[in-house]
């Protein structure tokens, strides 16, 4: 098959993305991997936050940030991370 077809960024590769995450020991991984997690959902991008940050959508870990980064959404008027952030906690 011609190489024209294949895509470069096929399943199984790391992230194209930077997530800014700091080491998998620094304390303020998980906050800033709950961002990550929402922020990638704005952009259709979940799957490859949750390869970056070892999390899948939802996880228990996450969610007493994900409910600050709620609270922040509802303050600010961010309609959108507010309803990612809902979801996320379902």
């Amino acid at each position: 098959m011609s190489r024209a077809f294949l895509r470069d960024d096929a399943e199984g590769e790391m992230p194209r993305r930077n997530y800014g995450l700091p080491a998998r020991d620094d304390p303020e991984f998980d906050r800033v991997a709950a961002r990550a997690m929402l922020e990638a959902a704005r952009v259709s991008e979940t799957q490859l936050a949750e390869r970056a940050t070892g999390y899948y959508w939802g996880e228990p870990a996450l969610k007493p940030y994900v409910a600050e980064i709620l609270a922040e959404a509802e303050r600010d008027g961010d309609d959108r991370l507010e309803q990612l952030a809902r979801r996320f906690l379902r």
